[in-house]
């Protein structure tokens, strides 16, 4: 029960982060559909998705796995971006949720650096390192799933953004077999071998922070 509490605000910030982010980078390239629909904000309540943020996260902890799930996409309307910069518009506006999580894992390397570093000084050290695991490997997860460029995902349309309309269409129809890609990605040892490497990446980073900071 511990580990649920403890995972529950890392989890719901990290899919909020993630979607306010797609909505404050594609208001900066001129369309306002996010903030119109109230989207450009961190209350959870907005970006809830019933599956996504509720059943699927409280399924993965029950098991014993990483919260893992979604929030209800952010809309985001193409038309509203300038033509001289609408590639660039479509890249970055899907590039902004994982780079939010990417951020994230960062913030939370160091702030787990630093409780490790001064944990004889904290009573709470201990949930305080639980939940700072928990927040850096949400983030990462969240982070590397989404740059995977399967349609719908945000890694497609950053490839997309760099296609031809006629190209973009036929990429698209894979679209219809990403769920069973998703299946095998998840479920084979093939997404051990995908998150192993960013897993001991963010590893020498907390490392690096905790030299620092001893």
């Amino acid at each position: 029960m511990v580990t649920i509490i403890l995972q529950i605000p890392a989890f719901l910030f990290a899919i909020v982060f993630h979607e306010a982010a797609h909505a404050w980078m594609a208001l900066r390239f001129g369309d306002t559909t996010a903030k119109d629909y109230g989207r450009l904000t961190l209350n959870p309540l907005p970006h809830l998705d019933m599956l996504g943020t509720v059943i699927m996260p409280l399924i993965c902890a029950a098991i014993g796995s990483v919260m893992f799930g979604w929030a209800k996409p952010v809309p985001i309307n193409a038309s509203n971006f300038k033509a001289a910069k609408m590639r660039k518009a479509i890249f970055w506006s899907s590039f902004a949720g994982p780079l939010a999580n990417i951020i994230l894992v960062v913030v939370g390397s160091f702030v787990l650096a630093f409780v490790l570093a001064r944990s004889s000084e904290a009573a709470l050290a201990p949930q305080l390192v639980k939940f700072a695991r928990f927040f850096i490997n949400i983030n990462l997860v969240l982070a590397i799933f989404n740059l995977i460029p399967l349609p719908p995902l945000d890694g497609s349309r950053m490839v997309g953004s760099f296609l031809s309309y006629q190209q973009l269409l036929r990429y698209e129809m894979i679209g219809q077999y990403s769920f069973f890609i998703f299946l095998i990605l998840i479920f084979t040892p093939f997404w051990s071998y995908v998150f192993i490497p960013f897993e001991w990446g963010t590893g020498f980073l907390i490392q690096f922070f905790y030299t620092l900071l001893s």
